[in-house]
Order: C-alpha cells, then structure tokens, then sequence
C-alpha cells in the first residue's frame, strides 16, 4: 500500500516533531505491508483532551491508508505512575479506578480513531503472568546511569527529589509491551522520547527489528503558556459540551489560531500559510478565524448541528449580551443575623469552582482578574 507524496508530506510534516528513523520509517510506508502501529495510554484520569487528539489524528491517518492500530490500555503501568513531564512522584491508582477510566477513554479515543480497524490489548495479558524473575530479568537489560539521563529524572535527582524504583520500571515496562506486539511504530508525545527509544533498544536486544519512534508535539493549553493538561485547568475536554468547547476555542490567545488549525484540523497547507501571513499584516480580524476554528472543533466531534448552534448560542451571549438559553442555577450559602438572612462570605473564585463553572482555582481567579464576571445582570 504505498502512499503517494501528498499522503507522505501530511504524514511526515504535519504535526510532527520527530521521526526515529525517518527513512526506515518511510521504507516501512511504501513496503505494501501493514504496519503495527502502536500508543500506549495509561487511564490515569477519566477523561482526555485536545493535547491528546493530536497524536490520535495522526494515527487514524495511517489507520486510513490501511495500516493496523493498536491500543494499548496500561492497566499496570497506570497503577506505578509515569512522571513524564512531572516534578514529582505521581500517585499510584487502584485497579477499580484504571478500570473506570479505562472505559470512559476508549469511548472518547473511538470519536477519533476508527473502531472496527483497532485492537485494544491490556498489559495484563502478559503481566499479569510476570514473577518476580521476570522482573529481575527484565531490570537487568538496562542501567541506573542509563535511566538518569532522562531529564525529568535527572532533575529531580540534581534537586534532591524523590525517584521511586517502581519509576524507574515504568519505561521497561511500556518497551515490554512494544516487544509482545512487536510494534512496528510507537506514537507518543515529546514528552515519552525516553520511553519510546527503551522500547526500540528492548525489542533490538530480543531479535527483534526495532520500532520507529513518532514523536508529536505537545498542545499548548488556554493560558497560552503551558502544556494542556487537567491539572493545570488549561485543557479542552474531548467530552465537553458543544458550547464549552467553542468558548473555550474562543478565549485561546490569537498567536495560537494557526497551530491549533495545523494541528486539530484538516485545513490545507496553502490555506494555512495565508491564514499566517493575513494575521501576521494584521489584515484580518482574528475573531473571523477563531470564529472558523472553534466551529471546526465543535463539528468534528458533535457534528455539524451542534456547531451551528453553539456559534450561534456564542453569538448571543457574548457579542448580543443577551441570556443563554440554558443556565445554571447556582445557590449562595446563606446564614441568619438577628433574624434576618444574609448572604455567608464567600470568594468568587470559591463559588466559581463549587458551581462548577470552572475547572480550577487558578481559572476562577483569572476569569475574575479579567472583569469576565458580572453579578445581576
């Protein structure tokens, strides 16, 4: 199934970082052979975002051209905790709550990538089965020095953090699992470089011809600033209503307009070198764009009814100012002085997050920084 020099260029350009190795990689391409192409996710949290929809758009385009997808669901490795990107050790899960998270993720992964045309493994088929030796065998193919040249790793270990050794088996573990499919290709943020060459190193030291390492980019989150991530409350959820969804699109700075299209959207490359130069001369008003972007989002993942009516709902509150036609009701606790009722004190940003209008503290804060709260009216 070769594919032809478009399929390539988008393939091999478009939201991309880094190939490793970029011409075995296209070798394998045009080779006619279905290739295994491998992500790993580790149901830490229930839901996924944007950030995450970056690497699975690239996957359901090889999945289109016919190559095999398969997901790996790390119900083991979400129990020691990956700290990629972390500064800190991250707390290890029960199985129930894998288990949960696992089945809200798969739902939300299958808006994006095709179903029918992807395997879905758990690493306890074969881990499940691990003994104490096998550990040990495991363990014994790689060195400390080795691991601490991860840079998450070596800062923590510079600064005099603690670095659990269920840690350090977490990328032996993911590489484990690129030998028992014998992947072909492992996909992952920039942020799993480290993991990603373990898995090649592994699966070349057990015979094994090793995977190619696809690194994506990271999404940078609403403020503007840092990664999307959840826990930084800058993050836009797969599974958020149409409306949020826009609005959120809506708040993102203009600088970012062109590399959310480049890498969330199917927008031609030519179409987006103009966008660049038009916004770039100031010879556009970014809200047109924005407008454009956040109605894409919308579509792709609820379709073209809810992306018409959340521009239009948009419209109407925030440029007409009137109403939305579905609000929350939120009640302020109340206390009695000399029988009468008064409002308890309380802090906006406090009330913001209780009602669930926003996600984070920090979001409230900003929100109300900004003048972006009105109270009665």
């Amino acid at each position: 199934m070769p594919s032809n020099m478009f399929e390539n260029d988008v393939i091999l350009n478009r939201g991309v970082v880094e190939i490793i190795d970029t011409q075995e990689f296209i070798g394998l391409l045009n080779s006619g052979t279905p290739l295994k192409l491998k992500m790993g996710f580790d149901p830490s949290a229930p839901d996924i975002h944007l950030g995450h929809v970056v690497g699975l758009r690239k996957l359901r385009q090889l999945q289109d051209l016919g190559h095999q997808v398969i997901l790996i669901v790390g119900d083991w490795t979400a129990q020691i905790g990956d700290p990629s990107g972390q500064s800190a050790t991250r707390r290890m899960l029960d199985h129930k709550e894998v288990e949960a998270n696992a089945e809200t993720y798969l739902r939300q992964f299958f808006r994006i990538v095709d179903k029918s045309r992807t395997q879905v493994v758990w690493q306890s088929e074969w881990f499940g089965k691990f003994t104490l030796a096998d550990v040990i065998r495991l363990s014994s193919q790689f060195t400390v020095a080795q691991f601490l040249q991860r840079e998450d790793f070596r800062k923590r270990w510079d600064a005099k953090r603690p670095i659990a050794i269920t840690e350090l088996l977490y990328p032996l573990l993911q590489a484990y699992d690129s030998v028992m499919i014998r992947s072909d290709v492992e996909f992952g943020g920039t942020d799993q470089k480290f993991n990603l060459l373990v898995g090649r190193q592994l699966q070349e030291m057990m015979g094994q011809r090793p995977q190619q390492c696809f690194l994506v980019p990271m999404l940078v989150g609403t403020d503007g600033v840092l990664k999307m991530s959840k826990s930084l409350g800058n993050y836009i959820g797969v599974d958020e209503k149409p409306l949020d969804q826009y609005g959120k699109i809506m708040s993102l700075g203009d600088d970012l307009i062109p590399t959310y299209f480049e890498l969330l959207t199917d927008l031609p490359v030519k179409e987006l070198n103009e966008m660049k130069s038009v916004l770039l001369s100031n010879s556009v008003n970014p809200m047109i764009l924005k407008k454009r972007l956040a109605k894409e989002i919308v579509i792709q993942f609820w379709g073209e009814t809810a992306g018409d009516n959340a521009e239009n709902e948009f419209g109407r509150i925030f440029q007409q100012r009137e109403i939305p036609q579905e609000i929350q009701i939120f009640t302020f606790p109340e206390k009695s002085n000399q029988g009468e009722k008064i409002y308890a004190d309380f802090r906006m940003s406090n009330m913001l997050v209780n009602s669930g209008i926003t996600s984070s503290l920090s979001e409230a804060k900003r929100l109300v920084r900004q003048g972006a709260i009105r109270i009665n009216d």
